[in-house]
């Protein structure tokens, strides 16, 4: 059992380039090596500082084009609203304008059709005045072929006429 069993002289030995290993290497490498990790540790801790500010502000900036897309489509909403009265009043402002020139026009024609009616009439009273003196004029001549019967037919006429003879 000797082999497994050091011996006190030889654990020294060992012990001594231990404690010599393990001081330079407190003294000159643990020091860089928990700056490093401290270093590493800064790094990931900023980095998760970061993500998290950085899922922030994208929940922040989603919020607000979600809000900005519903104020658009509520503007959206409002100017086709906007739009559609628009076109109404437009609409109905023309009824209204083809109705008052309808109205003028038809007043315009019913106007235009009594002047001609009435020029018609007169036309028509003109004819028949002009046809009965031209009948009068040849049953006048047939009648009054004698001379007694035009003396006659004078003095009947100025009775009507109320003329005082002479």
């Amino acid at each position: 059992m000797e082999l497994f069993t050091p011996e006190v002289g030889l654990i020294i030995w060992l012990i001594i380039p231990f404690l010599v290993v393990f001081y330079i290497l407190a003294k000159a490498v643990w020091p860089s090596i928990l700056k490093g990790v401290e270093a590493r540790n800064n790094f990931i801790d900023e980095s998760l500082l970061a993500a998290k500010q950085a899922k922030d502000d994208l929940a922040r900036v989603k919020s607000d084009s979600e809000k900005l897309i519903d104020q658009a489509r509520k503007e959206q909403a409002a100017i086709l609203d906007e739009a559609m009265k628009s076109r109404d009043k437009i609409i109905d402002s023309a009824k209204e304008k083809a109705d008052v020139e309808a109205s003028k026009l038809i007043e315009t024609v019913r106007n235009q059709i009594l002047l001609e009616k009435e020029d018609a009439l007169r036309q028509i009273r003109r004819e028949v005045a002009l046809l009965s003196v031209d009948i009068a004029e040849k049953v006048l001549r047939e009648n009054l072929d004698k001379k007694n019967e035009q003396m006659d037919m004078i003095d009947r006429l100025l009775d009507e006429v109320n003329i005082p003879k002479s």
